[in-house]
């Protein structure tokens, strides 16, 4: 490497950490800021970098890995079960705002494949900056979110066969491209048998190999030789690189190394996509732009609107009310990553003009820029909106709810009305004390309003449907459903607005438990674990122990947040994808070995802290020793039980066996 290119490669970085660090301070995307670091060094700006094949062909890796967290986090089951809002709205939603945006631009001049291809860049939206900002914003699991994700899940997946069929509009004439396209389609075919066959007869025994051998170099060397071999070979085939990592992705997905896979290959993805989008700001002609400057905007303001007002009619045809529509819409009002993709591969391939590129460029951009601020503030414009235009069905809800807790006083709202919010309902009206609920499901909601209970339509993550509850008179507020996001979110406005309420909160197990008694829970009830407590106390009732002791033991156990029965060992089992399991603490055993690092230590000398791991027993000789000192000195043939993350377990035995 020469000096002058040691220059630019450090003018780069400096630029892009400078950049990228303010835009996180102003909670920003790090793509914007990735964007306009290749505005202000590319050829059009300060000309620190050239554009050219090695700095594209480089950057095109960028794509490739993040096909490849496309297809790893790609799960069909979860296609099927969500197979309605995905194929249903998303479906919809690509093939009318696609279809409306080629036919506006072919009757602007362009011819038809190129029409496609801009109408195909349009429909698509950006999955890093909705799923990432609304994951920030506890609002992935809320009604709205999950639409916008099941549309983005059908986008990503619409861009696989683009993928496949640009390069073959780029080269053939009208006449032939239905025989060229249709082979291309085969060959695609064949080569996802080929891949997927390897996946399911070679990959599963090749990474239980790679695994036990307990190497992390190792394993992630594998993972890039089997991405890169695959997007090899769908290359060597005459289609995408993109599209072998995809399939790539999707084999790895099936297996249990999916997750310790992601943490792998994301540094990777996120630095080689950081070069690909400072490429794509690279190809923007700021100049060129400026007397065109008002089309451009023009352009971006058009694709937001249409974009918002095709997602909310879609949505709202469902039977969706119209704020969970209107706040769907602007989630998905802007361009995306992959349609970057799509316009970088169409003008290497010659196939979109240079100056559309350029104005479909910069609008994609300008409403990338937009979105951070339109996706913040969804439920407050949304609010505004409907109040404005005063829709019955939103009003309505808000009336009944704010009719029927008027004359309540110290009431209890309970936050989802399933089965567990049914039974509490049921006690408390034994009890005669009042209640009020609110759910999402208009099923559940229906049938129970019908029976004469105080149950209404609502999403308790809203502050103005807990104050129509009548939040500020309220004695106890129950959440009685798992999702955890959704309690953050409904945690923090309670606080807001009642710092002393309390509020009993519902888990499916303890993996959130700080997370939410820092949120503001009084008391949090994870199910898996309780379930075990309330066995333990009958079993020790069997056993006549008295029940003032087993009340004594219940209570210490609660108090001291359930320490005594959170860790245990996990074994085999498979992993749950629905809750990563990566950041859960278990326990496990080593056996030390006479030539074992260990021995002869003590436990203090191990610094296991350093990795977040404690040793919760040592048995010596068929003793069982709970809770060690610092100052156990350990010996050849003891067995210690770990307690931590599976990732720090494993540093953490290859300390305890081998010092390192």
């Amino acid at each position: 490497m020469n000096i002058h290119t040691l220059q630019i490669v450090l003018s780069l970085l400096a630029i892009a950490v400078l950049t990228v660090t303010l835009f996180r301070r102003l909670h920003l995307p790090p793509i914007l800021g990735y964007l306009l670091v290749g505005v202000l060094v590319g050829p059009f700006g300060a000309g620190l970098v050239a554009s050219n094949e090695e700095t594209r062909f480089l950057a095109e890796f960028g794509v490739v890995f993040l096909l490849f967290m496309i297809g790893l986090e790609f799960s069909l089951p979860q296609m099927i079960a969500m197979k309605g809002s995905v194929f249903g709205l998303g479906g919809s939603q690509v093939l009318i705002t696609g279809g409306l945006a080629a036919l506006l631009a072919w009757l602007l001049g362009l011819e038809p494949r190129v029409a496609i291809i801009a109408g195909s860049v349009i429909a698509l939206s950006s999955t890093a900056i909705v799923i990432k900002q609304l994951a920030e914003q506890a609002e992935l699991n809320e009604e709205h979110g999950r639409l916008a994700v099941s549309i983005l899940l059908f986008q990503d997946l619409a861009v696989i066969p683009l993928l496949v069929v640009i390069p073959i509009l780029a080269g053939s004439t009208e006449q032939g491209m239905a025989t060229v396209l249709l082979w291309a389609l085969l060959k695609a075919a064949l080569v996802f048998a080929v891949i997927m066959a390897i996946g399911h007869w070679l990959l599963r025994p090749l990474f239980h190999e790679i695994a036990a051998a307990r190497s992390a170099e190792l394993f992630t060397l594998t993972v890039l030789l089997v991405t890169l071999a695959a997007a090899w070979l769908t290359h060597e085939a005459g289609l995408s690189l993109a599209l072998g990592a995809f399939l790539a992705g999707m084999m790895l997905g099936e297996t249990e190394y999916r997750h310790q896979i992601e943490a792998d290959i994301r540094p990777f993805q996120d630095v080689l996509l950081g070069l690909f989008f400072i490429t794509v700001g690279m190809r923007v002609d700021l100049l060129s732009l400026l007397p065109i400057l008002h089309w451009v905007v023009l352009l971006a303001a058009v694709l937001i609107l249409a974009k918002a007002a095709i997602i909310l009619l879609l949505v709202r045809a469902t039977g969706r009310s119209m704020g969970t529509a209107f706040r769907a819409g602007l989630l998905l009002a802007q361009g995306g990553e992959f349609g970057f993709v799509l316009l970088d591969l169409s003008l290497e391939t010659a196939l979109l003009p240079g100056p559309a590129g350029q104005i479909l460029f910069a609008a994609i951009i300008l409403s990338m820029l937009v979105s951070p601020f339109l996706i913040r503030y969804n439920g407050l414009i949304a609010n505004h909106f409907c109040a404005l235009r005063n829709f019955s069905d939103e009003v309505q809800i808000l009336q009944d709810l704010e009719h029927e807790a008027e004359p309540l006083e110290r009431h209890v709202i309970i936050c989802g009305y399933g089965r567990i919010g049914q039974n509490l309902g049921r006690m408390l009206e034994q009890e005669g004390f009042p209640y009020v609920a609110l759910d999402l499901n208009p099923a559940v909601v229906r049938e129970a309003h019908e029976a004469g209970e105080p149950v209404h339509f609502g999403d308790a993550a809203r502050r103005e449907i807990l104050d129509a509850a009548g939040l500020g008179r309220a004695g106890v507020v129950v959440l009685s459903f798992e999702d955890h996001h959704a309690a953050l979110k409904i945690l923090q406005h309670i606080r807001e607005l009642q710092p002393e309420l309390p509020v009993l909160v519902r888990t499916r197990d303890d993996s959130y438990l700080e997370a939410l008694e820092a949120a503001g829970a009084t008391q949090v009830m994870p199910e898996a674990v309780e379930a075990s407590l309330m066995m333990g106390g009958q079993l020790l009732l069997m056993l006549k122990i008295p029940g003032s002791r087993i009340f004594k033991i219940m209570r210490e156990i609660r108090e001291g947040h359930y320490k005594l029965l959170r860790d245990f060992f996990h074994g085999d089992e498979a992993m749950d994808l629905e809750h990563d399991e990566a950041f859960q603490e278990r326990l496990h055993t080593v056996t030390l070995p006479a030539k074992a690092f260990a021995v002869g230590h003590t436990i203090g000398d191990l610094h296991l802290w350093d990795w977040d791991v404690s040793v919760t027993a040592v048995r010596r000789g068929g003793i069982r020793g709970e809770a060690p000192g610092q100052e156990t000195r350990l010996q050849a043939g003891d067995v210690l039980v770990l307690a931590g993350t599976p990732q720090h377990l494993e540093h953490a035995e290859g300390l305890v066996l081998y010092g390192h």
